[in-house]
């Protein structure tokens, strides 16, 4: 006697689906975004980074032969696909495919309550209009209570790393980075300013080498103390 058999969507095998595509469809089905600044870390399975790697090489040596360049009399352009896909996967956008860094919280235990200034953290970028780098200094100023999670001083610069290896827009980012730290240290107040250099101004369009972009946010306190913003802006030695 025949048995019938009952195959369930997930049985079905994806073979030959790009993996892009996979990773896609699980950011649509948890209606999730995936903007440029966002991490989608969460949507990669263990591996899928490796080949996700090897699909953007093919797809940058597409744009290679389009742009009508000969990577392979080159010797200076035969490898260029795959160095270009590693750098963006694994260096300067890293931070949309990898999770957060792991950050050690310790409580306030001595009470601390006075304004402290992490800075000037270098941070490296790449605006998401042009994928130019974005190259800047970034202060960090929080007021703590007894009940803020106290974080080492490294952390900082890893969390700005972190939100910061993603194509961005200057305004977002820092509060992005805002955000973060206020979700895992609970000050009574945090200021954050940025200065950077965008080369998509520096390298082309208006080509202006001296032009910097400088913002800031403010949080908690900071917000509505003006001495204590003062005190903040005045002991950033810029």
């Amino acid at each position: 006697m025949l048995m019938k058999t009952t195959t369930h969507p997930q049985d079905v095998t994806d073979e030959g689906t790009p993996v892009s595509v996979k990773i896609r469809e699980r950011l649509v089905l948890a209606r999730k975004r995936f903007n440029a600044n966002d991490n989608i870390a969460e949507f990669i399975e263990p591996g899928e980074l490796e080949l996700l790697l090897d699909e953007v090489e093919v797809k940058m040596q597409g744009v290679l032969d389009s742009m009508v360049i000969d990577t392979v009399g080159d010797h200076n352009t035969g490898n260029t696909a795959r160095r270009v896909a590693k750098m963006y996967l694994k260096e300067v956008f890293n931070g949309r495919y990898v999770a957060p860094p792991r950050i050690t919280e310790f409580p306030n235990a001595e009470h601390l309550n006075e304004l402290m200034i992490v800075g000037p953290i270098t941070v490296r970028s790449a605006c998401s209009h042009h994928f130019c780098p974005v190259i800047g200094r970034i202060w960090i100023g929080i007021m703590p209570n007894e009940h803020t999670n106290v974080i080492g001083l490294s952390k900082y610069a890893r969390l700005a790393e972190w939100v910061m290896g993603r194509p961005q827009i200057q305004e977002e980012a820092v509060v992005q980075l805002a955000d973060l730290i206020m979700e895992k240290t609970q000050p009574d107040g945090l200021a954050i300013v940025m200065e950077a250099s965008h080369y998509c101004m520096a390298w082309r369009g208006v080509k202006d080498m001296d032009s910097k972009m400088i913002n800031s946010v403010m949080r908690g306190v900071f917000l509505k103390d003006s001495t204590l913003r003062r005190e903040f802006l005045a002991l950033i030695p810029r």
